[in-house]
């Protein structure tokens, strides 16, 4: 009885390590005496002999290479940045991708790769434009390169998130006093501008007063002086209080009667 039952667990053992289960989102590579498949194995279980041969399985489902990176600027400082890469394995290029690479091909070609392009495009910008810009436009720089890098080799980028961008305090202290003095200039060419448009404002309104004064003036003719002044004469005249008027003819003097 003991023998049987020995025997039947080792039957079941040999089963459970000869059958294995390739799920949705991942291939599998059989490796047969050190010899690859021609082809790939989709979802599904398989049946090998485990004495001679062996089933890789690689995940074709898009997974995220997250990457801290020191890189440098344009002049020369170093930033600290939080970017991730999200790609998958290209189905049919699995096999080649193990052959060249190894399972441990994430490490090898896709971030050793992914490292070198986001420190080349940071390094086409100053410190204040990676603190400052559209990262999408950043995103988009590095998506284009580290695709054109590594599609050929068997991946397919999906993403790239630039999540962060941090600087040294001294270095962002810099950056926000040069932005601060920016804001200031600002402020002051409008301050400037408006004081300009006030002063334009003023000398419009002083012409309008010229001009205003200067059709006055045109306007009274001697013959309408001598009129108003005949009309203030005659009321003076008819005035209850007592006075003394002299006149050249052309306007009136008073003096008042109770100081004679």
């Amino acid at each position: 009885m003991k023998t049987k039952a020995w025997i039947v667990g080792l039957l079941s053992a040999l089963l459970c390590t000869s059958c294995v289960t390739i799920r949705p989102g991942e291939v599998g590579i059989k490796q047969t005496l050190g010899k690859i498949s021609e082809d790939h194995l989709a979802a599904g279980p398989y049946w090998f002999n485990p004495f001679v041969s062996k089933v890789l399985k690689i995940p074709t489902r898009t997974v995220e290479a997250f990457n801290t990176l020191d890189v440098p600027t344009k002049e020369g400082l170093t930033v600290k940045s939080e970017i991730a890469l999200l790609y998958h394995v290209k189905p049919e290029a699995s096999r080649e991708v193990y052959t060249k690479y190894g399972m441990n091909y994430q490490e090898v070609i896709v971030e050793s790769n992914f490292r070198a392009v986001v420190r080349h495009i940071c390094g086409m910008y100053y410190a204040k434009e990676l603190f400052a810009v559209d990262r999408k436009k950043i995103e988009k720089e590095i998506f284009d390169e580290i695709s054109s890098s590594i599609w050929d080799k068997g991946f397919v980028t999906d993403a790239v998130l630039l999540k962060s961008i941090t600087m040294p305090p001294q270095i962002f202290q810099a950056v926000e006093n040069k932005l601060k003095a920016e804001q200031e200039s600002l402020q002051m060419e409008f301050i400037i501008s408006k004081q300009h448009k006030e002063a334009e404002r003023m000398q419009i309104e002083a012409e309008a007063i010229r001009n205003y004064n200067k059709t006055i003036s045109e306007s009274l003719t001697e013959i309408m002086v001598k009129w108003n002044s005949i009309q203030v004469l005659k009321e003076l005249v008819t005035s209850p209080n007592s006075k003394v008027i002299i006149t050249d003819g052309k306007a009136p003097m008073i003096i008042d009667g109770k100081n004679n």
